[in-house]
């Protein structure tokens, strides 16, 4: 993953960059840049959005990347999947935090989806996260407790879990990579 530090970019400085097939973000007015995702990254995205919308209640759409959320001009996020309900969305983009957001953990990547992004995410209000682990098969549940993203379940290998809410669905971590 390379990271370019440059201060203060906002939406229309995104818009503006080229579309070279990698995920540029903002935090804060930093650009983060991710290279394209690995195989078990993409194998576990695709799992998740079929599972997720079968799992869906009316009214709420389960959408991957690239689909930017627009928290404000200098924070854009680019979740793996995230669920939103469909009134909520734009053409261009989701501009209210989503019901859940799920990111796949990559090497380049892991460090900042469970401290940098999880923190950020916290503070735009996001009441569901998932940290999905593709080459330890495992799954990370976060939820708003108390204001803060806290983990709420855990699972790994074949071991299935149960996860209330946003809505009921259960994940076998291993499924997701098969």
């Amino acid at each position: 993953m390379a990271k370019a530090k440059v201060s203060q970019l906002t939406y229309a400085d995104l818009q503006a960059l080229p579309d070279d097939h990698r995920r540029y973000e903002l935090i804060d007015g930093e650009l983060l840049v991710s290279p394209s995702p690995s195989t078990a990254h993409q194998r576990a995205v695709r799992c998740l959005l079929l599972i997720l919308h079968a799992a869906c209640p009316p009214g709420h759409e389960v959408l991957t990347a690239p689909f930017d959320w627009l928290v404000d001009q200098r924070n854009v996020f680019v979740p793996d999947v995230i669920v939103a309900r469909t009134a909520d969305l734009t053409e261009a983009n989701l501009p209210v935090a989503p019901l859940l957001a799920v990111e796949v953990l990559s090497p380049s990547t892991r460090s900042r989806e469970q401290v940098r992004k999880r923190a950020a995410y916290q503070h735009a209000g996001l009441g569901h996260y998932w940290l999905v682990d593709p080459l330890a098969a495992s799954i990370t549940v976060l939820d708003r407790v108390d204001g803060q993203l806290t983990t709420t379940a855990t699972a790994s290998g074949d071991q299935p879990v149960t996860i209330v809410r946003p809505f009921p669905v259960t994940v076998v971590p291993a499924d997701l990579t098969r």
